[in-house]
């Protein structure tokens, strides 16, 4: 099939650096869609018809002309966090034709010599700018895709908020262009100056020396999230993300979980894994909140109210985490029937009755149950002596293939 859609990514020395094919596919194209400053970079002799991106943004003025000769203008290389990977979604490949330009990172990379496969890259066009939390490590580099003109002030202001000041901040802006333009600071340092609205911010992160240690490994600090004590501890927490599992793309449903610290760190895991807290207290409905922003898992979603009948219509999950209501009536069963067949199901008690239930669950559903005992070193007289958490009591079952 010949595809009747190209897209071509142009860059800001516009249609004179691009290649044969891409020329040859705008000349014969009937209708260029893009946005006014991609459009506007076209010289007068491309006689297709212009049309700009509708607000709020849509692929309908592309997919509407499909058996047309139509071309897409995007920025730089259009599947790198650009409308080429949505169209991609909707139109089969042998429908389209994509020819990249050098996307802005591999531009950035160049002028500042990183090795782009070492580098971590992250995109703040229309998305929370809380997503960055989760990448500060000292030694990191990264390479930020601006949202706008504020984006690197924001972007430092968080830095020095997260214990990150002394990192070092290289804004590059008009990449390929002839306004071309490098400006350099601490994230301490950072004036403000004016900056165009298409930029990419680069970051040689540096901790303070009293900045927490967040390893994305399970079994963050308690004292990495606000609760008000309904907080799965530690130790307990890396022993049941552990039996969770959590796997690139899967989605995780934490019932329960008080300040949605499962979840949260499901989610550190990989920056594909989802994660939906389901929580009915309304302050612990803002801590989770709180939490997801400060460790930068800001998609995490959160369903206000109660199980089982919060569950109504959610998507099915790989894996379920129940750290509450284990003896509610409902919930298990609830959670077992939504579960995707061979996901993962962990709940955890503390009470004799949760106990005896999770003992029910399992003469039912199999799995293994875990007691969990942890204790620390604690202060008695002039001396230390071993103090008792309560113990914990886990069940982890797999829903077979065939449920």
């Amino acid at each position: 099939m010949t595809p009747w859609l190209t897209v071509v990514g142009i860059g800001e020395d516009g249609f004179k650096g691009l290649g044969k094919n891409a020329r040859r596919a705008l000349m014969g194209a009937s209708r260029i869609i893009g946005g006014q400053r991609q459009l506007d970079l076209l010289p007068v002799c491309i006689r297709g018809e212009r049309e700009l991106w509708p607000s709020p943004f849509s692929l309908a003025p592309v997919l509407e002309q499909r058996g047309e000769a139509v071309c897409v203008l995007a920025s730089g290389d259009p599947m790198f966090y650009g409308v080429g990977a949505s169209l991609a979604r909707h139109v089969p490949s042998v429908e389209m034709l994509i020819l990249p330009a050098p996307s802005s990172c591999s531009l950035a990379a160049a002028r500042l010599g990183w090795p782009l496969q070492e580098v971590v890259t992250l995109s703040l066009v229309a998305r929370p700018l809380a997503a960055l939390n989760a990448q500060l490590f000292s030694g990191v580099r990264l390479l930020l895709l601006s949202n706008d003109r504020h984006s690197p002030a924001a972007v430092a202001a968080l830095l020095r908020e997260r214990g990150f000041g002394g990192s070092r901040l290289t804004v590059l802006e008009h990449l390929g262009g002839d306004a071309e333009r490098r400006l350099e600071s601490t994230a301490n340092d950072w004036n403000d100056p004016a900056i165009a609205d298409l930029n990419v911010i680069a970051i040689e992160c540096l901790a303070d020396a009293q900045a927490p240690r967040l390893s994305r490994l399970a079994g963050l600090p308690d004292s990495a999230f606000q609760h008000d004590g309904q907080l799965t501890k530690r130790d307990v927490r890396a022993i049941t993300l552990a039996r969770l599992a959590p796997i690139p793309g899967e989605l995780l449903w934490d019932v329960g979980g008080g300040c949605g610290s499962i979840g949260i760190e499901w989610m550190r895991a990989h920056p594909s894994c989802r994660a939906i807290a389901i929580e009915a207290d309304e302050g612990r409905q803002a801590l989770i909140e709180h939490n997801r922003d400060a460790l930068g898992v800001p998609g995490l979603h959160l369903v206000r109210g109660r199980a089982p009948q919060a569950l109504a219509g959610l998507e099915r999950p790989d894996a379920i985490f129940i750290g509450g209501g284990v003896t509610r009536e409902g919930v298990f069963e609830t959670c077992w029937e939504q579960l995707k067949p061979g996901g993962r199901l962990v709940a955890n008690a503390v009470t004799l009755q949760s106990e005896v239930t999770l003992m029910h669950w399992r003469e039912r559903h199999g799995g293994e149950l875990t007691r969990i005992h942890v204790a620390q070193a604690q202060p008695l007289g002039e001396f230390d002596s071993w103090r008792q958490a309560l113990p914990i009591t886990l069940l982890d079952l797999v829903k077979p293939l065939d449920a």
